[in-house]
């Protein structure tokens, strides 16, 4: 059995440069979710998932999560990557709304911060960006995220940072 495999889907490189940061780190083998099945994770004890955000859900998260029984007895660690600070409460929210309860107990949940740029979205997404930019700008000033994302969309920004895979690789170093 093989020891560790990253698998990620990235719409805009923010997931993926995470994902390679970590591989790269452990040596771990690199896939992307559309060349992946199954039976390839299978070979592996540690599998490691990470998705982008989007409206809260994890992006193709559902390659672990569909397949809990078939995953048993394998440590399974999934990070998602959105533009916003990353604050326990927001960690809690989305690791609420994309895992059940037994998905909880069995998966390592990692909240990372990405970035934005709206050049790298494809059609559809840049126009449901533009309905959230639309929110956004009914936010109260006080609002400092929702101010701070409305800047994105002018000046793209890349808030990833290495140290944040940090307590990713302690956690595929720890015992299941």
């Amino acid at each position: 059995m093989k020891t560790t495999v990253v698998v990620y889907r990235s719409k805009s490189g923010f997931t993926e440069k995470y994902a390679r940061w970590i591989a790269e780190e452990t040596g771990a083998d690199l896939m992307k979710t559309s060349e992946t099945k199954l039976e390839d994770l299978l070979q592996y004890g540690t599998v490691v998932y990470g998705g982008g955000l989007y409206a809260g859900g994890i992006n193709g998260v559902k390659l672990i999560t569909g397949h809990l029984g078939e995953l048993a007895g394998k440590k399974l660690i999934v990070f998602g990557v959105g533009a916003s600070p990353c604050r326990p409460n927001t960690a809690e929210e989305v690791r609420n709304a994309n895992f059940t309860g037994e998905a909880r107990e069995k998966i390592h949940f990692f909240l990372l911060r990405g970035g934005f740029d709206l050049s790298k979205c494809n059609l559809k997404d840049k126009m449901l960006m533009n309905l959230l930019k639309v929110k956004l700008e009914k936010a109260p000033e006080t609002d400092k995220d929702a101010k701070g994302m409305l800047a994105c969309y002018d000046h793209p920004a890349d808030f990833t940072d290495k140290k944040a895979i940090e307590p990713i690789l302690d956690c595929m170093k720890s015992a299941q």
